[in-house]
């Protein structure tokens, strides 16, 4: 029983996550004839037949063809039977060792560091795929051609969510030297090594390119400030802030730039919520001329009443007294006056008490 990871083990865990973070980030062009021998060996491990093997280059254009009149005939998925047959199979294999071979804190301390590593960026793109279609049709996807896209998404193996599993996968078979199915393992990191998104099917398997251009944030959300997050050599491309899709119109202008006026006229929430965001509290006040409800000294409480938000927006609006530089604050809706704002802002200290302004 391995009670303790050694500090050589321990140094070795970020060095995995890099590794994988390369992966997940990687805009070199995939060799389409490694990436073929991968499928067909991925399709033989289960004793499935060689498929077609078809290449787009972005998941959207793979997406939009299995929801043509074409692409809706293909009705046997393969992509759940490869999981289980390779990566759950090896799982189980894995979780033998995991929980007889290592001690309950061990098993956390390594799990709650390489477990959902990538799963941000995985969903991110997720829902921006589905985003982007309703963005092409100027309104949301009718019920029953999202769930179309759902079916379409689960049948589809994608680099990010193969990563999580395998940094745990190689860490325990090369670092902790624990047993494995040696095939099993050696197809999946064809897979990962020479993939990004496929979609399985019986006779043929849709591979998609990887992108050209991808930029994060430091919580590994897909961002990019006047410019595409995500680009594809096919044209496809994502504008997004800290995660969340934005229109073409707002994404490719710089947020400083961005106008208050925009929040009013926006009907989707979530980029509602990313415009504020990225505007700030100060400019959305001078801007559109929030009411003033109270005044304490330097300090204005005030409220927009136009509906931005799910529930009104109060501001704190404060002058500093040496630079004139005005700076506003979202405080809570309950609060009925600047005094009682400054003192939730400063973790309720009554502002008598500041021995000195700042």
């Amino acid at each position: 029983m391995i009670t303790e990871l050694t500090a050589e083990q321990k140094k070795l865990i970020p060095v995995y996550q890099e590794k994988y973070k390369q992966a997940a980030l990687c805009t070199e062009p995939i060799d389409r004839q490694k990436a073929a021998d991968a499928v067909k060996a991925a399709y033989g491990a289960i004793g499935i037949k060689e498929p077609e093997i078809r290449f787009f280059d972005s998941p959207y254009s793979a997406l939009t063809f299995l929801l043509s009149s074409q692409g809706k005939h293909l009705r046997k998925s393969m992509g759940c039977k490869l999981g289980r047959s390779l990566k759950n199979h090896l799982h189980a294999q894995l979780n033998v060792f995991l929980y007889s071979q290592l001690a309950d804190s061990v098993n956390k301390q390594l799990m709650s560091r390489l477990d959902n590593l990538w799963m941000q960026l995985l969903w991110d793109k997720h829902g921006q795929l589905i985003n982007q279609l309703e963005l092409q049709l100027k309104s949301p996807l009718p019920s029953k051609v999202r769930r179309q896209v759902s079916r379409k998404l689960n049948n589809c193996i994608q680099l990010e969510e193969w990563n999580v599993s395998f940094i745990d996968c190689q860490f325990l078979i090369e670092v902790l030297e624990c047993d494995y199915s040696q095939t099993n393992w050696e197809v999946s990191k064809l897979l990962a090594e020479n993939c990004d998104w496929i979609f399985p099917y019986q006779n043929i398997c849709f591979a998609c390119d990887r992108p050209i251009k991808i930029s994060i944030d430091n919580q590994i959300r897909l961002h990019a400030e006047a410019e595409p997050a995500l680009q594809f050599a096919d044209g496809y491309e994502l504008y997004s802030h800290h995660g969340v899709t934005l229109p073409e119109k707002y994404g490719k202008i710089h947020p400083e730039h961005w106008q208050a006026k925009w929040i009013l006229e926006e009907e989707n929430a979530e980029v509602r919520r990313a415009l504020i965001q990225g505007i700030g509290y100060t400019r959305i006040c001078q801007e559109l001329q929030a009411v003033e409800l109270d005044t304490w000294q330097d300090y204005h409480l005030l409220k927009i009443d136009d509906n931005l938000d799910i529930e009104p927006i109060y501001m704190l609006k404060m002058t500093c007294p040496s630079t004139g530089f005005i700076h506003a604050l979202r405080v809570p809706p309950n609060l009925g006056s600047a005094r009682e704002a400054i003192g939730w802002v400063n973790w309720e200290i009554d502002p008598e008490e500041f021995a000195i302004q700042s």
